[in-house]
């Protein structure tokens, strides 16, 4: 039996990409989503993994579907 893993990475580099798109910085993005900078730096750099409220806030703070960010992370494992 096959028990896959959300790689923690991967989902940081979307989320960070999404967010580079959007010319806006790490300071700016978390104060928008109402989470610490900290914590945002923690799940682009792959060391956290988002609760679904918190990329929803994080969806919703950049303006885009929380749908689109999670189709290009099933994208991007894919790839890999």
């Amino acid at each position: 039996m096959h028990n896959p893993e959300l790689n923690s990475k991967i989902v940081g580099n979307v989320i960070a990409s999404f967010r580079k798109s959007k010319g806006i910085s790490q300071e700016v993005l978390s104060g928008f989503a109402d989470i610490e900078r900290t914590h945002l730096s923690a799940i682009e750099r792959g060391e956290r993994k988002p609760t679904l409220e918190t990329l929803y806030c994080i969806s919703t703070a950049l303006d885009v579907n929380m749908s689109d960010i999670v189709k290009e992370i099933e994208n991007q494992i894919d790839k890999n």
